[in-house]
């Protein structure tokens, strides 16, 4: 049987066993949402031997170089010698600047960090607590015209992270962990194309960016955004497209029907979609069988959360 030591304690495992499972069940404590190899909560630095990985290029290379993997992703074949994430030592300090809650349930949280932090509209980061929560969410803000980060938290549902936000104070601390994503983004070459946003709930954080950042870079075709579900954001929203002549904004009621006369305007329409994974693959087909092409359909899906501690 191989051996698996973390924090000082070796322990045998049964060959194959799901790294992510062995850790938790020797009191590790390794968080995890998805269990897809999609929000990266569960990251995890080998520092001997390798693990069977199911999703190898699910980390940037220079991760994996470094030893990093997703624990939910791993089975031990052999001895590993593994390091737990530590947000303290890994993670970037950022401070509580702003929260207000637009609509009901839903948290719009604005964040400095103490650290410079690059990154690009649409994509998203994992969150950490400081009770050790992890949760990733699409940035909501614009790096060339936000001095914060902006999120926005879906708390109408039970759950450790939702949870903390509700009792978040002005100048408390969260950590920054990986940053990842990026089928959500603008291409300045897609400035000609008519764009279509689809979001439903808080898939609408990285449109919301995308938008902007469509419009900074000077997008000159028209752009349609939908969002599906409870509305928040309504005036920014109406203020833009009053303000930007080929933005168009709908609002569609949960539950309402919409989805049956989606038609893009043209086969050239860049769509971009962001919501629950249901949301997304109903859209996704629809769209295809339209006549737009999969190659002109990107999309971020928000993963649920099976365990968000």
């Amino acid at each position: 049987m191989p051996e698996l030591c973390c924090a000082g304690q070796c322990w045998s495992v049964e060959a194959g066993a799901n790294l992510l499972d062995a850790l938790n069940l020797a009191g590790h404590r390794v968080p995890y949402s998805c269990r897809a190899g999609s929000c990266h909560a569960c990251m995890v630095r080998c520092t001997a031997g390798q693990p069977e990985d199911a999703r190898p290029d699910a980390l940037p290379f220079d991760q994996r170089a470094a030893g990093w993997r997703l624990a939910c992703q791993c089975r031990v074949r052999e001895s590993l010698n593994v390091e737990v994430y530590d947000p303290e030592r890994e993670g970037i300090p950022a401070n509580v600047q702003h929260l207000d809650w637009p609509a009901k349930g839903i948290a719009r949280l604005r964040l400095q960090p103490q650290r410079p932090f690059r990154y690009n509209a649409g994509q998203h980061v994992l969150l950490w607590t400081e009770q050790g929560v992890a949760r990733p969410y699409s940035l909501a803000s614009l790096p060339a015209e936000d001095a914060w980060l902006e999120f926005h938290v879906d708390c109408r549902n039970p759950g450790a992270f939702s949870e903390a936000v509700r009792h978040l104070s002005l100048g408390d601390t969260l950590r920054l962990g990986n940053l990842h994503g990026g089928a959500l983004h603008y291409d300045p070459l897609w400035e000609n194309q008519p764009l279509l946003l689809l979001a439903s709930g808080t898939g609408l954080a990285p449109l919301w960016a995308i938008l902007r950042e469509a419009l900074r870079q000077g997008h000159t075709a028209p752009i349609r955004l939908i969002h599906v579900g409870y509305g928040y954001l309504g005036e920014a929203l109406e203020a833009l497209a009053l303000s930007q002549p080929q933005v168009e904004v709908e609002r569609v009621e949960e539950g309402q029907e919409w989805l049956a006369s989606l038609q893009p305007t043209s086969r050239r329409t860049i769509a971009l979609l962001c919501g629950g994974d249901g949301f997304v693959e109903a859209a996704s087909r629809r769209l295809f069988m339209t006549g737009l092409p999969r190659g002109q359909i990107f999309s971020d899906t928000f993963v649920s959360a099976k365990h968000d501690a």
